[in-house]
């Protein structure tokens, strides 16, 4: 089974990150077979001026709103 590779900028809870490894682990067993037991999903926190998009670091623009 798969191994699934998350980069998301840090600041996410362990309770979140819970939470979508339920879901992934879910739809990648739902979607290709196999055992949850199979799915290893791995997170990688990425401070935000360590990630460019469009020439620009992350930590240059201004932080988006919390979602509700």
């Amino acid at each position: 089974m798969p191994t699934i590779h998350v980069e998301l900028f840090e600041g996410r809870t362990v309770e979140q990150k819970r939470q979508l490894a339920q879901a992934l682990t879910e739809a990648t067993v739902r979607t290709l077979g196999g055992s949850a037991a199979g799915v290893d999903i791995l997170f990688y926190d990425i401070k935000r001026e360590n990630w460019a998009t469009g020439g620009k670091l992350w930590c240059d623009e201004p932080a988006a709103p919390a979602a509700p």
